[in-house]
């Protein structure tokens, strides 16, 4: 064995152990970091051709590995947009320049311009709310954008569908004719009547008034207006032109045994809206099912109905599933985005890159997007972080085995030099 040979070994294996101390001191500065996934020091053999009777040392090289696909623990937070994973998923994000990387590191907050931004600068992408993107997209980030929730910040919608339950009195006096009969002129006999406020393409509101008439017995007659085409508050309302007024009429038949709509009566109401100049005219549907006929007196049910006045968003939620939903000041909801995640075959092949996200490389295989709760992309958890999967413990106790070897490497390296030494003094 030569002696040089000898001091080379050991050269290698304290620059083997230095690797790993790097790596060790890497995961201890990380340990606090979001989503931070710890890596490792492997070692393996270098052998050398020997001779009989010679035995040529050779050495140890090291390759580092990356616990990537290892779950981080997950801590709740009190931000809604700081974000964790638990599964296979990985988070899309974007640097400065638009390109997409993967990471863990969900710690997002909404900045200047409303883009969700984590700590390391990245935008967090996702598919626009109700474009449909396939269920699953196989390498390629095509579709996705940067989350943007200042995009959203002051809508409105017209309402388009309600429901207004009521109980009508059994015991009611009936109109014959009903009360709206084609002359709209005051003095018109009624039985009840109630409001439902709505919004128009604008975001205006818009009071509508609902007439409920006993026209026969177990029937009665629904009909709408606009109130502001009132005279004080009701009838007469303004007859310009068919297009300019909301009128709508429909008939209800009840269940004489469980005053309820027969299976055969209109179970709704659509009236169309063309006073605000959209385009197609605005149409409502109010959902009547609910509506009973008991002795009692008429007690209109609590209104419900889509649409919001123009409303700044204060707040975002983020879904299991993914979906972004804005709320505004006024209470009102609307989904803007859903996130979505991706995954390769081989997680631990992934190619580390400042920031603490990821690029996929030829080992690790196609990129994968999905949805959260499908398949292996895990589950979202709003309001929590991924810790990392740093262990303190181990990590203390691999540097004090690295500073170990290495010791021993050097020992071996300094025996080496000291046999040089007695060589060189042969000869004197």
């Amino acid at each position: 064995m030569s002696i040089f040979g000898t001091m080379k070994t050991a050269v290698s294996g304290m620059n083997a152990q230095a690797n790993r101390l790097g790596t060790v001191g890497d995961n201890i500065a990380n340990s606090s970091t979001v989503g931070y996934k710890r890596s490792s020091t492997a070692f393996s053999t270098l052998v050398l051709p020997s001779t009989q009777g010679s035995y040529s040392s050779g050495g140890v090289e090291t390759n580092v590995r990356y616990s990537i696909a290892e779950q981080g623990g997950i801590q709740y937070t009190t931000s809604s947009t700081d974000l964790a994973i638990q599964g296979e998923g990985f988070f899309i994000v974007s640097d400065p320049n638009g390109t997409p990387y993967l990471t863990r590191a969900g710690a997002f907050v909404k900045d200047a311009t409303g883009f969700l931004k984590n700590t390391a600068g990245f935008n967090l992408m996702g598919y626009p709310y109700g474009t449909n993107p396939p269920a699953a997209v196989v390498n390629g980030f095509n579709g996705l954008e940067e989350i943007n929730i200042n995009d959203f910040g002051m809508v409105s919608s017209p309402s388009t569908a309600g429901s207004f339950p009521a109980n009508l009195d059994k015991g009611a006096a009936i109109v014959p004719g009903g009360s709206l009969p084609s002359d709209n002129v005051a003095g018109s006999v009624i039985t009840n009547k109630s409001s439902l406020t709505a919004y128009d393409h604008a975001g205006a509101k818009v009071l509508y008034d609902f007439y409920y008439t006993k026209t026969g017995t177990n029937t009665w007659e629904v009909a709408v207006y606009r109130q502001d085409q009132a005279t004080n508050g009701g009838f007469p309302y303004a007859v310009t032109a068919p297009d300019v007024l909301v009128q709508q009429k429909v008939d209800l038949v009840f269940d004489p045994n469980t005053n309820k709509l027969t299976t055969a009566s209109p179970k709704s109401i659509t009236f169309v809206d063309p006073n605000d100049g959209a385009t197609p005219a605005q149409s409502i549907e109010i959902d009547l099912s609910d509506m009973t006929q008991f002795a009692a007196a008429f007690t209109p049910g609590k209104g419900i109905i889509d649409g919001n006045a123009p409303s700044p968003i204060t707040d975002v939620e983020i879904g299991g599933d993914g979906v972004v939903t804005a709320v505004y000041q006024d209470g009102g909801r609307r989904p803007i985005y859903q996130v979505a995640l991706a995954t390769v075959p081989s997680i631990d092949k992934l190619l580390p890159q400042n920031g603490n996200v990821y690029l996929p490389t030829n080992d690790s295989g196609v990129v994968t997007i999905g949805f959260p709760q499908a398949g292996a992309f895990g589950q979202i958890y709003s309001g929590a972080l991924e810790s990392s999967n740093v262990d303190i413990a181990s990590e203390l106790t691999e540097m004090i085995e690295s500073q170990r070897v290495y010791t021993a490497n050097s020992k071996v390296f300094q025996t080496g030099s000291d046999l040089m030494d007695v060589l060189i003094n042969l000869k004197r």
